[in-house]
């Protein structure tokens, strides 16, 4: 197993935002968190990556209880999370901000340039043109890419979708079951495009006000009943 979460609380101020969570992610396959804005889909990320500190409970990473561990220290474990809104370096280059993720590695190799290219081959082409000038599908692409150069053990991917075309959002939809397959690297995949979700995970959980309400393959959650309730499209 490479993530086990036991019984998670997570707060901010007085506001509990995870309650009593607990879900795992197997070393073969792409997790969805589903549930509707609000409901601490981004928090239980955060909490994943050492962003944000719990009240109680425990997270495991291939078997090492890393709950009181610094994000920093998660990271150069492998943990690596692409957070909402890209969060690239908009000043800086694609290159650049490419070399930034080398800076996480710890003791692993950064993943060879060439591999990343075969990916995002667009990026390639555009090494000398800054990340605040490209598309938001790009940024999107550029920050994929900039996680998986650090060579990850388990990739956060917190809505990947928003604010991009169509079209480039079929293409990462295909992109990341790619990774996962020719890397063997899992992935926890928060999304609200539910037709992605259901395209490329292989199981899921269903989050309200913080709580797990519904879990299963990804088949037994596209029930029509199940959407309307707790997911609201």
């Amino acid at each position: 197993m490479v993530l086990d979460i036991d019984a998670l609380n997570v707060s901010y101020g007085e506001t509990r935002i995870i309650n009593d969570l607990s879900l795992h992610c197997e070393e073969d396959e792409i997790l969805a968190v589903l549930g509707r804005n609000g409901m601490g889909k981004t928090t239980l990320l955060k909490s994943i990556a050492g962003a944000l500190e719990p009240d109680s409970g425990t997270i495991t990473f291939r078997g090492e209880d890393v709950t009181d561990l610094s994000s920093h220290e998660r990271a150069r474990r492998g943990i690596t999370l692409i957070p909402q809104g890209r969060e690239i370096f908009p000043d800086l280059t694609i290159d650049e901000n490419l070399q930034m993720g080398t800076y996480a590695v710890g003791d692993r190799q950064p993943v060879d340039r060439e591999q990343i290219y075969e990916y995002f081959p667009i990026l390639e082409e555009r090494l000398e043109q800054k990340g605040g000038t490209l598309s938001g599908g790009q940024q999107q692409m550029l920050a994929i890419a900039r996680g998986l150069i650090t060579n990850p053990k388990l990739i956060l991917l917190d809505e990947p979708s928003e604010g991009i075309q169509p079209s480039i959002v079929e293409e990462i939809g295909e992109i990341i079951p790619e990774i996962h397959r020719n890397e063997g690297i899992p992935v926890v995949l928060v999304e609200q495009n539910i037709d992605l979700v259901f395209a490329i995970a292989d199981r899921g959980y269903v989050i309200e006000n913080g709580r797990i309400v519904e879990s299963g393959s990804i088949e037994e959650l596209q029930d029509d009943d199940l959407i309307k309730e707790h997911i609201g499209i």
